[in-house]
């Protein structure tokens, strides 16, 4: 069991790092779709249509063009660092909870002030038709 939870792990976090550098995902659970993000595992949170799950990672910055780089990444956790076109940066470390489920610390500038808070996300399933 834990080896096959290892294993899920493996595969979520390595989608993760794919999506960060801009590769297709592999997996559609850690991939494009609707997504409940909130400042707290326990409550509901906002839900977004996100067609690049890496927006999570610049969660402050998100709709504007970022760069990223990997800092680390292992099994089950990242860290990245982004700076935006115009101004603003930020430092992500993220927490693959389950294939569904991850927990994400974030840091920077943003509008030439500091933020620093931590947001829990999980994918609830492909986006609403419209």
């Amino acid at each position: 069991m834990k080896l096959r939870r290892s294993f899920a792990r493996l595969g979520v976090c390595s989608a993760f790092a794919l999506m960060l550098v801009g590769a297709s995902l592999p997996m559609a659970m850690a991939g494009p779709g609707e997504w409940e993000v909130a400042k707290s595992a326990s409550e509901r949170g906002e839900r977004i249509c996100l067609p690049d799950p890496a927006t999570l990672m610049q969660w402050e910055h998100r709709g504007k063009q970022c760069t990223r780089t990997i800092v680390t990444a292992s099994l089950d956790r990242a860290e990245v660092h982004y700076t935006c076109v115009g101004g603003g940066f930020g430092t992500s470390r993220v927490e693959v909870l389950t294939s569904r489920s991850i927990k994400i610390n974030t840091q920077g500038i943003a509008d030439g002030l500091p933020f620093s808070y931590m947001i829990h996300a999980r994918r609830v399933g492909a986006c609403p038709a419209h």
